[in-house]
């Protein structure tokens, strides 16, 4: 009996000591370390996939017309410009024309932007820990070089992730009506490259892609970050109230920082589309128009690429398609960021609603 009243008295005390610690927990709002994280998780995957997907279908003809203006052959010019390219399209495939490869993209970038966002924000929180070891400092804060960083990490990781997809987007995208034959879907361009060219193939112009994320994804984050950061301290113009950005201010930091990492890494962008053509059976066709030349497009390597594109076609042609390409990434990558933090900012409500 009185070890069984010893119990009980055991039992009631646990009891109430983990009632205490509960109703310490839901004061605080606080929950389990573990259900943070996996929270924290689902709603960076989440708020990063849904601004990628809107973002690049808002911009999708541009982002069409680009690659179009990128791989075509000089000697077979079907597209002069922003305008006139747009009208082509229009005029030859439609409104779906428009928006062709828009699916594959979207299939592509919701990971891609999902794990892009969240892995800045990892990098970010381990760089800062390392940072602040190092310093001694545990005030301080992430410096715009230590944001490039963050932001090549995370640029890196997301693009390896899934540049398959990117690979076979931009075939699926540079393909017409007029093409000799047509892949007809993600599955089936997957399957097609894997069978003719081997699994090597789907990783074409993956060096300069690297490279170029560096400056591109790297400068975006840095530059966001920092624009955000000086305009919160400074206040200038009285953009800012109670240490948060407007919408609009928002929107300018994310067209500034897009501008400046697009210029810079844009002479890779235009290589890489170009190896990822190499090796495509139909691609001579396809690039050069019509099916006049069936001469294979070859190259060696990424300097090789440079190396003829500047021979053939001059220095020019590592911009060929910045201007629909500066139209686009301005708004596309503003509402990417705005997108994300605004659906951050509903699921924080949703989450604590919930609670």
């Amino acid at each position: 009996m009185a070890s069984e009243d010893v119990k009980s008295g055991e039992t009631a005390v646990s009891r109430i000591v983990n009632l205490a610690e509960e109703a310490k927990i839901a004061s605080e709002g606080v929950k389990a370390p573990t259900e943070i994280a996996w929270l924290s998780i689902a709603k960076s995957l989440l708020a990063g996939g849904i601004a990628g997907g809107v973002s690049r279908t808002a911009v999708a003809p541009l982002e069409r017309l680009k690659i179009l203006l990128q791989v075509q052959n000089p000697h077979s010019i079907k597209y002069n410009g922003t305008v006139q390219g747009l009208k082509y399209i229009w005029r030859t495939e439609g409104l779906r024309g428009l928006f062709k490869g828009n699916g594959t993209n979207c299939a592509r970038i919701v990971p891609n932007s999902a794990v892009k966002f969240y892995s800045y924000e990892e990098a970010s929180k381990g760089i800062l820990w390392l940072y602040r070891r190092q310093t001694g400092n545990e005030d301080a804060e992430l410096t715009p070089l230590l944001r490039l960083g963050a932001g090549a990490c995370a640029g890196i990781i997301a693009m390896s992730a899934t540049y398959p997809m990117d690979l076979v987007r931009g075939r699926l995208t540079v393909q017409s009506g007029s093409s000799p034959s047509q892949y007809r879907g993600i599955a089936h361009a997957l399957a097609t490259v894997l069978r003719e060219e081997g699994p090597r193939a789907l990783y074409k112009g993956w060096l300069p892609s690297v490279i170029g994320v560096v400056p591109y994804v790297g400068l975006n984050f840095a530059v966001y970050e920092s624009l955000k950061d000086w305009l919160v301290k400074s206040r200038p113009f009285g953009l800012v109230e109670d240490t948060e950005l407007g919408v609009t201010t928002k929107l300018a930091c994310g067209a500034a920082a897009g501008t400046v990492g697009q210029t810079v890494a844009y002479p890779l962008d235009v290589i890489r589309r170009r190896m990822q053509m190499v090796g495509w059976k139909d691609a001579s066709a396809v690039v050069t128009g019509d099916g006049k030349s069936q001469a294979r497009l070859e190259y060696t390597g990424m300097v090789d690429a440079f190396r003829k594109t500047v021979r053939y076609e001059g220095f020019g042609a590592l911009y060929k398609g910045l201007v629909p390409n500066s139209v686009k990434v301005v708004p596309s990558i503003a509402i990417a960021f705005v997108t994300y933090e605004v659906v951050k900012d509903v699921l924080k409500v949703e989450m604590r609603i919930s609670d």
